[in-house]
């Protein structure tokens, strides 16, 4: 430890040596840490104060916690029910350095919005890192209304709504109008899984019919042109409401441009994909085992990967979500035969880094800003968290140290999710998490992984800041973020 200088407390950490990533820009600098939060980020050379502790980030990447804006935790889906809590879920969460998990409470029969929020927050106290909430509407009846402005005064201000699944969550598109015109009026954002039902219903018919109802061609049951009309419709919807809308796993180029082409008209539309969509394609249901691919909506052809990633480098892509289920191998194996019973969802909050690091950056050229503001910074504006994706004086001390060069060989004896696979089974990824801190913790360095117990918080969205939207605020060159929110958020700290 370093020794206090005239009476001065030491800061409790400094990280030096490294280059400082946000998405608004880059330098090398020394980040001071004290009670939970960065200090300051002192310019190169400048005499390092006292500390209790130093990290040398020498030729690695100094980068703002992860923030995961998609992630299904414990959910009970059916007969099936996802394998890990929260504190299995968030501790794979913080080996792949994300520091934050945005979860969902979608309402179970009989139970409204707010019980939903509630119960899910019963059963994320042992939560390692911080979390927050996607509330959800299924059906909307006349308590509806109310209970999202309750929701919005607890700050939950992101309603997922989906347009499929007709016997379990699916919410017709008059609920969906409703529920746009409440988040509209409280500066919240509608959060859709977008698939025409319909046409996914006679998908399923039609290949179960012809024998190809199986887990094989499970691309065949849940077709591109699903996802793409009901994004257009609820496009149609946002800019009649006046409603931002966040599209979750976006899986083919001409939804992304979908997105696009309605921002330009003014409304205030989001794109978020997921690893495996620009990392796998449709090729793996010829695997042996082609259930463990099986999600929502399916893994697509090369050629639409390809475009999906190359839209993710132009910057039309705005966020990363990991999507994650855990589910295990004989889960996935039960309905293999028939994709209709079938628990949807991959396991990924784990390798969300790595994956995309090495997809988007060493692979694909992205600038090191825009991986950063599609992995933190701009989750995090867009689920209104202040204080989290970006290193200032003021922000949360939620750090990750990437050594963009360090290599990983995914498996499942190796990962730390509570599932026996990996859907990147023996796939060696360049670049990983050396260090994570967060809240000010180092919880995971080259000694491996200090548990810090129970100690996650539970946050809440902010709207705004001064008058300076940060829910749903208007994007910048695609996955640029916000800037003058950020600069806000820096002169107010």
């Amino acid at each position: 430890m370093s020794e206090p200088i005239g009476g001065r407390e030491p800061y409790d950490l400094v990280i030096t040596g490294g280059r400082v990533v946000n998405a608004a820009g880059s330098r090398s600098g020394t980040v001071l840490v004290r009670d939970g939060r960065i200090t300051e980020i002192l310019d190169p050379g400048a005499p390092v104060p006292p500390h209790q502790r130093a990290i040398d980030a020498s030729d690695q990447l100094v980068i703002p916690g992860g923030v995961d804006p998609h992630c299904h935790v414990g959910q009970v889906l059916g007969e099936f029910s996802m394998l890990d809590n929260h504190a299995e879920a968030s501790i794979a969460a913080l080996w792949g350095g994300t520091t934050t998990i945005i979860d969902f409470a979608i309402p179970e029969p009989g139970q409204s919005p707010l019980q939903a929020v509630h119960e899910k927050r019963k059963s994320a106290q042992d939560t390692r890192t911080d979390l927050a909430l996607h509330g959800g509407v299924v059906a909307w009846d006349g308590t509806t209304h109310d209970q999202l402005l309750a929701l919005a005064d607890l700050g939950v201000l992101t309603v997922k709504m989906f347009t499929t699944y007709r016997d379990g969550v699916m919410a017709g598109f008059d609920t969906i109008e409703k529920v746009m015109r409440v988040m509209a009026d409280v500066g919240g954002v509608a959060i859709i899984h977008a698939e025409e039902n319909h046409l996914v219903e006679q998908a399923q018919s039609r290949e179960a019919a012809s024998g190809r109802g199986d887990s094989r061609h499970h691309g065949l049951t849940r077709p591109e042109s699903a996802e793409a009309a009901a994004v257009s419709r609820t496009l149609e919807l946002a800019a009649k409401t006046g409603s931002a809308v966040y599209f979750v796993h976006q899986t083919t180029p001409e939804v992304v441009d979908l997105v696009r082409a309605a921002n330009a008209k003014g409304v205030r539309a989001f794109s978020e994909t997921c690893p495996h969509y620009i990392t796998l394609n449709e090729s793996v249901y010829e695997s042996a085992t082609p259930e463990l691919f099986v999600c929502c909506p399916p893994l697509r052809s090369k050629v639409a990967m390809t475009g999906l990633r190359d839209r993710a480098l132009q910057g039309h892509i705005h966020t990363l979500g990991s999507d994650h289920c855990c589910y295990s191998r004989e889960q996935k194996a039960k309905y293999r035969q028939d994709v209709r019973s079938m628990p949807n969802g991959l396991p990924g909050v784990e390798h969300r880094l790595s994956v995309s690091f090495d997809t988007l950056v060493v692979r694909g050229g992205m600038s090191l800003e825009n991986f950063v503001a599609m992995f933190s910074t701009n989750p995090a504006i867009l689920n209104g968290l202040r204080t989290k994706g970006w290193l200032g004086a003021g922000a949360d001390a939620d750090i990750v140290v990437l050594d963009p060069k360090k290599r990983l060989t995914v498996n499942a004896g190796n990962h730390h999710m509570k599932t026996d696979y990996s859907p990147y089974e023996g796939i060696e990824f360049t670049g990983a998490a050396t260090t994570v801190i967060s809240g000010g913790r180092v919880v995971i360095d080259e000694r491996g992984f200090h548990d810090p117990g129970p100690v996650g918080r539970h946050l809440f969205a902010k709207a705004q800041l001064d008058g300076v939207p940060l829910l749903a605020a208007p994007h910048v060159g695609g996955t640029q973020t916000v800037l003058n929110a950020i600069d806000r958020l820096e002169q107010m700290a």
